[in-house]
């Protein structure tokens, strides 16, 4: 099977099902943004300061592709199938979420992203995470978004803030923290 199709050339791509949407719409801009998350999401796994949190990032990976499936369903196509994240997915986040911030000194200011190629990847991945969320939320808008789709992305900005915070604290790495 050849991976070109020439069936996008019209500026068109298939949901769920195969109906087709143009390549700009709503929908697609978010489960886009969710694609490249995993991508960032990968990045950060193949760094070796990250080789005990592996199996962590590969599941947050495995997470995203369904909330990327979820978002393209096509509720109006009965070939379209619905595929939801694990129903844990937000306490397994949470959890890892609160071993992190025991560890981590209070923050009380904004920080300044960057210190190491790491810790500012994990503020990239955290950039596209809330982009990702701000197009579920403009398609939210018009059409229905799965709840748990919502909050684990939601989660998971958090989760990556708190990573690059964690990194910084493993590698002793300086916080720089704003201020006007």
């Amino acid at each position: 099977m050849k991976i070109y199709t020439l069936t996008g050339d019209d500026g068109t791509t298939s949901l769920s099902g195969g109906r087709r949407v143009p390549k700009h719409s709503i929908r697609v801009e978010a489960y886009g943004s969710v694609d490249e998350l995993i991508a960032w999401i990968g990045l950060l796994r193949d760094h070796k300061e990250n080789v005990n949190r592996k199996n962590l990032l590969i599941y947050i990976q495995n997470q995203l592709m369904k909330c990327a499936a979820a978002l393209a369903y096509d509720s109006k196509n009965s070939k379209s199938r619905m595929i939801l994240p694990d129903s844990d997915c937000i306490s397994i986040v949470e959890e890892e979420i609160d071993k992190m911030e025991e560890s981590l000194p209070t923050l009380k200011n904004f920080i300044l992203p960057g210190g190491n190629v790491l810790i500012s990847y994990c503020h990239i991945a955290r950039c596209v995470c809330r982009r990702a969320e701000r197009a579920i939320s403009r398609l939210n808008e018009t059409e229905e978004t799965p709840e748990i789709v919502n909050k684990f992305i939601n989660r998971l900005s958090d989760f990556l803030f708190l990573l690059a915070r964690k990194i910084a604290l493993e590698l002793d790495i300086e916080e720089i923290k704003w201020s006007v």
